[in-house]
Formats: C-alpha cells, structure tokens, sequence
C-alpha cells in the first residue's frame, strides 16, 4: 500500500474489504431469518416449467457453518496480513521481507558449492566445467536480456566475446563492473564542433580512423575539428579506458556506423547504463560471473585487455 498518497485510498480499501465480508454475512444472517409458509406439500409454491416445484428444505447446515468459518478465517488473515488500507498486519509480514529472507536462505544453502571457487583464480574457473555451468546460468538470468544468450550483444549493448573493452578486460575490471555498474555519457559536442557541415565533416573523418567507407574530402576538412574530441578519444582516437570512451580506430560500433549514425551521436549525444549488480548477486557469484564472462573473449587462450 506504499502507493498510496493520502489515507482516503486506505479508507477506501478498508470499507471495501470489510463490507464485502460482513455484507455476505448480514446476507447469510437474513436469510437464515426469513421463513417461508410451506404449502401442505412442503413447496414453496414457486413453479417452473409446469411441474418443477421448489422444495422448502433448511439450508444444509455444514454448509451455512463452512460459510461462517470463511468469513471468520478472512478476518483473521486481514487481522494478521496486510489486507486493510495501509495496516500492515500484526505478524508484520512483507512481500519485499518474505523475499529477502526466501534469497537469504538460497545463498546460505548455495555457499557450500561456491565456497570451492573462492580460492581459484578468474583463469582457473574459466577452466573448470562445474563453474562455468553455473556461470552460464547466472549470465543468462542476470546479463542475457541485453547482452544475448551467446553474449555478442546487439546495438548499444557491448558483445562480450570480441575482446573490445570500454573500461578494460582483465579479471578485475571485469569484477568492478558487475559489482557497480557503469555510466557511459558522451555530451553534445555540436556546439563545440561548428556548424552542421563541420559536424558532418568530423563523421567521415571518424570513419576513415578505422579504415570505414567514408569521403576523403570531408574527411580532410573535419581532422581539425577533430580536437573537440580529443579529451576523451585521444588524438589518435584509439580512446581512454580510464574513462571508458570507445576505441574509434577498430571499425566496432557500439551505436551503429555511418555518417547518419555518427553524426546524430555528436549532436545528440549519448548515455548508456550498466546497472550495478552488487545487491543482487553475491560476491562469489560476481566472481564466478565475472569468470564466465571473461573466458567467453579467451577461448582461444589469447589475452585481451
């Protein structure tokens, strides 16, 4: 009920709730009340279809007592549980409790079978069956809905697999970054670079860092506005892991390639999002996590920061 913003949406909820409970059992007290004169038969003198005659027979009584120990039990469970506006109830019982403890006792019966991994190096359980069985499981329920089940990625998702690192590749950056997350932001550089020809003209000259199609002309025009860039790129363009800007030389695009593309990128910017995952996976399964992901871009045994 914490979306409530003031109590007549509790008020409301209350009454409702309650009405319908002691609502059925006024209708129950009622009925029981009304006695209806049988006819010498033991009808109650309603007929249908000529000859179907209503009985005037009492109310089975197990059925009238089941009928009260439900309303007795609702009152109970709205008296214990959350149910009635914004009470909590008196067990103090909570979606948000109720799985933080249900989480808590998986970890504590998982801990044995990681405890085995907290002693190997990030290499040594990209090398073990058992740990990456388990680190493929938690890829694809915490990672694969933006990196994809085989871990290539798509458009604005990095591919896992290419040895291309914004922040860096090693076992430890790796780890940081499932741990905290990461916030990639390149502003508008519009401003900074000129008019919309400059604009254009700095696109191809992006392209031909990475040998892309582009126009040599344009590009030659744009290499000086270039230094707007350059802060964050380098000269060379080759970036800065420091700061995660991207590589512009290696021909892989993050956001898409062409001039369009690159252009909407330098007047529009860009921010993209990792989300921290820290308070949701334990650190020995950051670790085994961060080992599974790791040797995804080592199969070959080749080492790629």
């Amino acid at each position: 009920m914490s979306d409530f913003v003031n109590n007549f949406w509790s008020i409301y909820v209350t009454a409702i709730t309650l009405g319908g409970i002691i609502g059925c059992l006024l209708l129950l007290y009622l009925t029981a009340r009304k006695k209806v004169v049988p006819s010498a038969d033991n009808t109650t003198g309603h007929v249908w279809d000529e000859d179907l005659r209503e009985l005037n027979n009492p109310m089975p009584k197990w059925w009238m007592w089941l009928f009260i120990i439900t309303s007795v039990f609702g009152f109970s469970y709205l008296a214990a549980y959350p149910g009635l506006g914004s009470f909590a109830g008196k067990l103090g019982w909570t979606q948000l409790g109720a799985y933080e403890n249900e989480m808590a006792k998986a970890r504590a019966d998982l801990e044995p079978l990681y405890a085995k991994f907290t002693s190997m190096s990030t290499e040594d359980m990209a090398k073990d069956p058992q740990a990456m069985a388990i680190g493929e499981r938690l890829f694809m329920n915490n990672c694969a809905q933006c990196h994809g089940s085989d871990a290539r990625g798509g458009k604005s998702f990095p591919n896992l697999t290419d040895g291309d690192w914004l922040h860096g590749g090693t076992p430890d950056k790796i780890r940081e970054t499932i741990t905290a997350g990461r916030i990639g932001i390149m502003p508008p550089m519009a401003a900074a670079v000129g008019t919309p020809d400059d604009v254009r003209n700095l696109s191809h000259y992006v392209l031909s860092l990475s040998g892309s199609p582009h126009d040599s002309l344009k590009a030659s025009l744009g290499k000086s506005k270039f230094t707007a860039c350059a802060a964050c790129h380098g000269m060379d363009g080759k970036g800065n892991q420091a700061l995660g800007a991207p590589n512009l030389t290696d021909d892989i695009w993050l956001h898409g390639w062409g001039e369009a593309a690159i252009t909407a990128m330098i007047n529009n910017g860009k921010h993209n999002e990792m989300p921290a995952q820290k308070d949701k996976l334990t650190e020995a399964q950051i670790a085994v996590l961060a080992s599974y992901v790791w040797g995804m871009s080592h199969k070959d045994g080749a080492v790629r920061q």
